[in-house]
């Protein structure tokens, strides 16, 4: 099986990729901005360079992603790529551009101007389900398309939908990195009240649960939850956080003001997904904090000096 990935140099990607390649009798295409022409792989990637080939687009433009698709002829499609996943409140136009319009051409590339694609799995957010984020409200939009098509044309789009991942390498403004970074300074942890409930899923688990759904047998329009079906709170992690780092400082619950229409809860259906993809996610949140906390431990240097933490981290 030949597959196209895009966003492979992300936080998730760097996570898949390198599963993808262990998979026997399987091509690895990544398609990538310009500027990676000119800038290097991220390093979990760099040593695998000779295993993938690479093309070049921007997803915005529909012939330059045509090209690329054409180009690598691909048999399956895992469409990572998005605006906003970690600076959820971009503008507007912005999130429509990247996520709405570079899905569409994505899809139109797959399917009007090629006949090889026999799967599009396009990556997905509970938050779509609230929609209180620009980045949420536009890939809800971007899966209604998907959904319009799949049922009305037959074509094999399917939605995985990541619930609350984490794992080394996340963008330190998130929920989960900021808190360790605050717990092993030996520091307090401002933060909102906490009693959200979200379903944390660790990275590997959550590239895992993607390519189990390649050649899965699934109807089109059909979503697989990525998740482990168990929803803790933020507040509890962060508790965890500073239990597993054991530096003092704690978690400083209302510091933050929480955000408005924040959902409750989000909890993957993971008996669902078992028997869609006869697939479970295999790590416990608190043994994935402690394999996060070991590696951050083991790269403190590169931890300082630290940012400022941000509101939106959670």
């Amino acid at each position: 099986m030949h597959v196209l990935v895009t966003g492979g140099t992300g936080f998730i990607g760097r996570f898949l990729v390198p599963q993808l390649l262990k998979r026997p009798e399987t091509a690895v295409t990544l398609l990538l901005r310009e500027n990676y022409r000119e800038q290097p792989l991220p390093p979990p990637l760099r040593p695998l360079r000779t295993q993938f080939n690479v093309v070049y687009a921007d997803l915005r433009s529909f012939k330059l992603t045509a090209q690329s698709v054409r180009d690598a002829a691909p048999e399956a499609i895992i469409h990572l790529a998005a605006a906003g996943a970690t600076e959820p409140f971009l503008p507007a136009t912005t999130a429509i551009h990247h996520n709405l319009t570079g899905t569409l051409n994505l899809i139109h590339a797959c399917f009007e101007k090629q006949h090889k694609v026999t799967q599009l799995i396009v990556a997905r957010t509970p938050g779509e389900l609230s929609g209180i984020n620009t980045y949420a409200a536009s890939k809800a939009a971007t899966w209604e398309f998907c959904r319009m098509y799949a049922r009305t044309r037959d074509w094999p789009i399917h939605g995985g939908m990541i619930f609350q991942a984490y794992g080394s390498g996340q963008p330190r403004q998130t929920f989960i990195p900021a808190a360790l970074q605050a717990a092993l300074a030996g520091e307090n942890f401002p933060m909102t009240t906490g009693t959200q409930k979200r379903d944390w899923i660790y990275a590997e688990d959550v590239a895992a649960g993607l390519l189990a759904m390649l050649g899965a047998a699934l109807s089109p329009a059909t979503t697989v939850d990525i998740g482990t079906g168990i929803a803790t709170s933020l507040i509890d992690v962060a508790h965890l956080i500073y239990k597993i780092v054991n530096r003092g400082g704690q978690p400083l619950p209302g510091a933050l003001p929480s955000r408005p229409g924040d959902a409750p809860t989000q909890t993957a259906n993971a008996a669902e997904t078992g028997t869609l993809i006869n697939w479970h996610a295999n790590t416990a949140l608190p043994d994935g904090l402690r394999q996060l906390c070991h590696h951050l431990k083991s790269q403190e240097d590169l931890l300082l000096p630290r940012i400022e933490i941000r509101n939106s981290r959670d």
